[in-house]
């Protein structure tokens, strides 16, 4: 599955590891995001059931400078769970920063393979309960392939947290790309390419749609290595929703989660009843499928996926020994947020979405500390403001619901 193009990427990510980091900025920060968030995976992938105290075996396939592989790490860390996440990449320069992030921070539960991950068959890798792949199917000659190769390994019960680009968000990338395929050529040196990528980029026309995308970055925030890869890379293939679902579907893989849920609902974004009922009327792909065609700013789509027809665990919030937690900004924070009308305001991509809650969603946030079971919560309210169980499990079921939409409130797994 290597080729010319093959050799030209992996002289891309030699001489511009990416995404930059500085391993010195390890002390200021801990860059999280989805996928691979370990309470994610927790919640999305073994639905709140595979106990903590058992080992977890992830594989970072693609691993780079190291952003997926320093986070579980650190979190498995901070939580004491055992187990190790092996980091796979084929690029030296990327390895070389990756792992002084992971010096900086003292971490030891992080394996070092600098191979393609299409060298998993047969490697005596394996298998691992949870493999993350962000940003490197899109780049492979057959991603099809590579996603087998990744099944190949995946162990029973396990799950994978996958990231593709999307089209429609990345308007202007992909007109700029063919631009500098004419004007700096893919057999030149990438340091010669990078140079003319960034003359045009100083004499963009006011006109170009990547002058209009406001979803895209990485040509302004991520130095050299995020204008290389987002302009200059040689091979870089979106997906819709209808092309990655086949493509899963291909794999024998089942999604678990679209991250977020509420972005593939139509139904925010159709406010005339006559509409919201025709696109209720879809089926589940088919709304999703029109939810990216309507918001149009869908620049990547994130999906925890599992294998077809395995029996799975699925995380049932109104279990009253469920344990709620919050997926990272606290819920005390997201309880401050609330609008006088009951309602959090979030951002996806420009996309401003209200999510409605009811009267007792805050004094409920405040009482989640990922200790307290939906059984305690209720205790609590009840003894503190005299909350009927039939009106907190009301509030529960709204609160929970739209929280879960938006990603922002999971189940902890138990110890």
């Amino acid at each position: 599955m290597t080729d010319a193009t093959d050799s030209r990427l992996a002289a891309q990510y030699e001489a511009f590891p990416y995404p930059k980091r500085d391993p010195r900025d390890e002390a200021k920060r801990l860059i999280v995001g989805s996928p691979g968030l370990l309470r994610e995976v927790d919640h999305w992938v073994f639905g709140a059931s595979r106990p903590r105290s058992r080992p977890l075996n992830a594989l970072i396939a693609g691993g780079g400078t190291g952003d997926a592989t320093i986070m579980l790490a650190q979190h498995m860390a901070r939580d004491g769970r055992p187990g190790s996440v092996t980091w796979l990449d084929r690029s030296a320069a990327s390895l070389e920063i990756a792992q002084a992030r992971a010096a900086a921070r003292g971490l030891t539960n992080i394996v070092w393979e600098q191979r393609s991950l299409l060298d998993l068959p047969g490697s005596g890798l394996g298998p691992f309960d949870y493999i993350d792949c962000c940003g490197v199917l899109h780049h492979l000659p057959d991603p099809a392939a590579g996603l087998d190769t990744l099944v190949s390994v995946l162990a029973p019960g396990g799950g994978l947290g996958l990231m593709v680009y999307a089209p429609y968000g990345r308007t202007g990338v992909y007109m700029i790309q063919d631009a500098l395929a004419l004007l700096a050529p893919a057999d030149e040196a990438p340091t010669a390419r990078l140079d003319v990528a960034k003359r045009v980029m100083r004499h963009l026309p006011e006109t170009a749609w990547l002058r209009q995308n406001r979803f895209i970055d990485d040509h302004v925030n991520g130095g050299d290595a995020g204008l290389y890869d987002l302009l200059l890379n040689p091979r870089d293939v979106a997906f819709t929703v209808p092309a990655l679902h086949a493509l899963l579907a291909g794999a024998g893989l089942d999604v678990a989660c679209w991250v977020e849920p509420i972005r593939y609902d139509p139904a925010p974004l159709l406010p005339d009843p006559r509409l919201r009922a025709r696109a209720e009327a879809l089926d589940p792909l088919a709304r999703a499928t029109l939810a990216e065609a309507l918001a149009g700013n869908m620049s990547a789509h994130i999906v925890y996926c599992v294998r077809a027809g395995e029996p799975r665990a699925v995380a049932d919030p109104f279990a009253l020994d469920a344990v709620p937690i919050a997926r990272a900004m606290p819920t005390e924070e997201l309880a401050r947020h609330i609008q006088p009308d009951g309602t959090l305001s979030m951002l996806f991509d420009g996309l401003r979405l209200p999510i409605a809650l009811p009267p007792l969603a805050g004094a409920i946030l405040r009482l989640i500390d990922g200790q307290r079971s939906v059984a305690g919560i209720g205790a609590a309210l009840a003894e503190r403001a005299g909350t009927s169980p039939e009106a907190f499990d009301r509030a529960w079921r709204a609160t929970y619901t739209a929280l879960e939409r938006i990603n922002r409130l999971l189940l902890r797994a138990p110890d």
